[in-house]
């Protein structure tokens, strides 16, 4: 059974909005759209603008940087065929948003 980590609670996410967490030295951006909730790489891979702090419309969220828009249930880049940002398994336990934790690359691994 897959282990999963407390990341954020649900009513600190409202809805149409997104945050960021670090988890083992990581930043993922964690969004809820219309109460479901999806979680992705914190960095665009354009020029390292913070996702978690864009702007979402439906279920893209639109970099703060340049524009780019990416899918947060696949991580596919609408703007640049090809490009994603990695996506990760998120669960919902009442009040509780829980990542996959082995999906997670460790601290050693993030910084190489």
């Amino acid at each position: 059974m897959p282990d999963y980590r407390t990341v954020a609670r649900v009513s600190a996410v409202p809805s149409g909005r997104g945050t960021v967490v670090t988890v083992k030295g990581q930043d993922i951006a964690i969004f809820n759209v219309q109460g479901k909730f999806y979680a992705v790489d914190n960095r665009c891979p354009h020029q390292d603008y913070p996702l978690g702090m864009s702007p979402i419309f439906d279920n893209l969220v639109i970099c703060i940087g340049h524009a780019w828009r990416f899918d947060i249930k696949t991580g596919e880049c609408y703007s640049v065929p090809g490009v994603r940002v990695q996506t990760y398994e998120v669960v919902v336990e009442g009040d509780e948003v829980k990542i996959r934790n082995d999906a997670i690359p460790g601290e050693s691994a993030a910084r190489r």
